[in-house]
C-alpha cells in the first residue's frame, strides 16, 4: 500500500451544493476544503459522478439526508485513490476505482469507507464506471439478497429501460432467470428485448397483470421489482405467483396505497420496501463485496453492459439533472471533473465532457 502527500497547490475543491429545496435554481457550485480520510476511509480524486433519482428528490426537498451523511448530492463516483486513512491497507495511490456513497459525490474529491470501494471492472472505462455502483448494488441487494431470485424464476421489472431496469434485465438473464419488463413505448419495448427480457409489455396499451399471467402460463411473477410504488401496489399483488415476492424500491407513482392483504395472504406472498442510501456501512460493504465477486465478472465478460446517455462538466450539474429527467433518456447521465481528468489522464473526457454531449 502506498500513498502520496496531499497536493497543497490545490487546497480546495469544487463541489455542488443545494442552497435550499427547489428546482435547478438551487444547484450551486461552491469551493470547499478537500476532505481528509478518517480511519478506515479512502480519499478518491473523482473522475466522474453518476446522477440518480435520489439526487433530484433531495434537491426538491423530498429525500431527507440520512443522519451523518454528507449534505451534498451524489451517491456514486469513479476515480483514483488519492490518500488513505488509518487502518486501510488494500489500496495503492492512483488505483482506478468506483464507489458507493451516502452523499457528496458531486465534487472533485470525496472520502468513503473502504468497504464501499471496488476496482473498476475490466473492459469498463474509468468515466463510465461512475454509473455502476448504485445500480449494481441496488439490483443485486434487492433481487438476490432480498428476494432470493433463482434460475428459472419469472421476474417482472417495471421500467425496463431505466437505469435500474436495464441493468436488472441483463443481470437476471445472465443468472438464468426469466425476466419480463414493462415499458412505455414500442421503441422501449424493443430495447427491453435487446437487454434480455423474454417479453416486454407496453403498459400504455396492455394490462400488465393480464399479460404476465398469459406469458407465464397462469403462474404469475415469482418476483416483481417495482419503482412505481402506490400506483401499482394492488395490481402488483394480483400479478404475483404463489410465494411471490414484491420488492418496492421507488415511489414514482406515490407513497401511499391500498395493500390487499387477503390476496397477498392467499398467495403466501410478501412485500418488501428498501432504500440503499441509509443502510449501515457494514451492510453496504457486504453488498459491494458480493457485487465485486458475483457481478463484476459478468460485466467484464460483456454479459452486462452499461450505457451512458450524456456527460456534463461538474459545474453544469443543473443541466445534467434536467437531462436525467427527460423522458427520452436511455442510460446514465454522468458529471465529469477537471480534477479527475488531470489525475487519471482519461482522454475520453475531452470528447464527452461538453454540455449536453451525447455519446455517439
Amino acid at each position: 500500500m502506498s500513498t502520496q502527500p496531499r497536493d497543497v497547490s490545490h487546497p480546495t475543491m469544487q463541489a455542488i451544493s443545494y442552497t435550499g429545496a427547489g428546482g435547478r435554481e438551487v444547484v450551486a457550485v461552491v469551493d470547499s476544503e478537500i476532505p481528509v480520510p478518517g480511519p478506515g476511509e479512502v480519499l478518491i480524486r473523482v473522475t466522474a459522478a453518476g446522477i440518480n433519482r435520489a439526487d433530484v428528490l433531495q434537491r426538491a426537498g423530498n429525500y431527507p439526508v440520512p443522519p451523518g451523511a454528507p449534505e451534498g448530492p451524489g451517491l456514486e463516483v469513479s476515480g483514483t485513490i488519492e490518500e488513505t486513512g488509518a487502518g486501510v491497507g488494500a489500496w495503492d495511490f492512483g488505483t482506478p476505482v468506483c464507489a458507493l456513497l451516502t452523499g457528496g459525490g458531486y465534487a472533485e474529491y470525496v472520502t468513503v469507507p473502504e468497504g464501499q470501494v471496488v476496482p473498476v471492472p475490466d473492459g469498463v472505462s474509468l468515466t463510465e464506471a461512475a454509473g455502476l455502483p448504485e445500480v449494481a448494488a441496488t439490483c443485486w441487494s434487492n433481487l438476490v439478497m432480498e428476494a432470493g431470485v433463482q434460475a428459472g424464476d419469472w421476474v417482472l421489472v417495471h421500467g425496463g429501460t431505466g437505469g435500474i431496469g436495464s441493468f436488472a434485465l441483463q443481470m437476471l438473464a445472465a443468472l438464468g432467470a426469466r425476466p419480463l419488463a414493462t415499458a412505455g413505448s414500442p421503441e422501449k419495448v424493443r430495447r427491453c428485448l435487446e437487454l434480455g427480457a423474454e417479453a416486454a409489455i407496453n403498459h400504455r396499451e396492455e394490462d400488465f397483470v393480464d399479460r404476465v399471467r398469459e406469458l407465464t402460463g397462469g403462474h404469475g411473477a415469482d418476483v416483481i421489482l417495482d419503482v412505481i410504488g402506490a400506483k401499482y401496489l394492488e395490481r402488483n399483488v394480483d400479478a404475483l405467483a404463489r410465494g411471490g415476492r414484491l420488492v418496492v424500491i421507488g415511489l414514482q407513482g406515490g407513497g401511499s396505497g391500498t395493500l390487499p392483504l387477503g390476496k397477498l395472504m392467499g398467495v403466501n406472498g410478501s412485500v418488501t420496501g428498501t432504500l440503499l442510501r441509509p443502510r449501515p456501512v457494514r451492510e453496504k460493504a457486504e453488498i459491494m463485496r458480493q457485487v465485486r465477486e458475483q457481478l463484476w465478472p459478468l460485466v467484464s465478460a460483456g454479459k452486462i453492459r452499461t450505457t451512458t446517455d450524456a456527460t456534463f462538466p461538474l459545474e453544469h450539474a443543473a443541466e445534467a439533472q434536467d437531462r436525467f429527467e427527460e423522458a427520452d433518456r436511455t442510460g446514465k447521465v454522468l458529471l465529469v471533473t477537471e480534477a479527475g481528468a488531470r489525475g487519471a489522464g482519461d482522454a475520453e473526457h475531452a470528447a464527452h465532457a461538453g454540455v449536453g454531449g451525447r455519446r455517439p
